[in-house]
């Protein structure tokens, strides 16, 4: 399993927190999972539109998008924090 989380607006489009997905060998990276989970419906589509502009970490260390993902991985989406 992948354990997804999902913060600030992100969370906000989808309307959730967090969701396990199944963990395949045709989702090995973390940009293939991101075109996977824009394929569930559009919310999740509309959710990653600005794909460029999310972070992602896994088991807690953002990570580049070729980053190598493995069963049981918890993966956090978010977008880049702003100061002011």
């Amino acid at each position: 399993m992948l354990n997804i989380h999902y913060f600030a607006s992100i969370r906000e489009r989808l309307n959730k927190e967090t969701e396990e997905i199944e963990f395949s060998q045709s989702v090995s990276t973390v940009d293939e999972l991101i075109t996977h989970l824009q394929n569930i419906d559009s919310a999740t589509e509309a959710a990653f539109s600005s794909a460029g502009k999310i972070l992602v970490a896994v088991n807690q260390t953002v990570v580049n998008r070729d980053h190598v993902l493995t069963d049981n991985d918890e993966i956090a989406f978010f977008p880049p924090m702003t100061g002011g």
